[in-house]
């Protein structure tokens, strides 16, 4: 899952990159992007790793905390357009779709992979 989102994300970057959407903008650039990719799959397995102890529908719930988390992750982004004056609105949404493919690759790997399985012996 680690490398999966860290793949997914090096892609985008490097189509972001190609297309000069923010040269400038240095949270757009490798060494930010793959570790806090990093630090997103690491935090969703740990997540994930209490909720299949602790509840009973581990899948539902990480799937609704996912969404929120994914949902407030976006307010940092947004506020680089008013702390940074390299950022741009492209650039911006490049970001957030970054966070999108660590939230889809944490749930279709934690949920779709083990999951709905787990939840179904239980």
């Amino acid at each position: 899952m680690l490398g999966l989102s860290m793949i997914g994300n090096a892609v985008l970057l490097a189509l972001v990159q190609a297309l000069e959407v923010a040269p400038d903008f240095r949270a757009l650039s490798f060494p930010p992007v793959l570790f806090l990719s990093a630090v997103g799959a690491v935090g969703a397995v740990a997540v994930y790793w209490v909720l299949d102890r602790r509840v009973d529908q581990p899948a539902r719930t990480f799937r609704r905390i996912a969404a929120a988390v994914l949902v407030v992750s976006f307010g940092p982004d947004l506020a680089l357009l008013a702390a940074d004056e390299a950022a741009t609105i492209p650039g911006v949404i490049a970001l957030m779709l970054m966070h999108v493919v660590v939230a889809a690759v944490a749930v279709g790997v934690l949920v779709g992979w083990t999951g709905e399985a787990r939840e179904a012996e239980r």
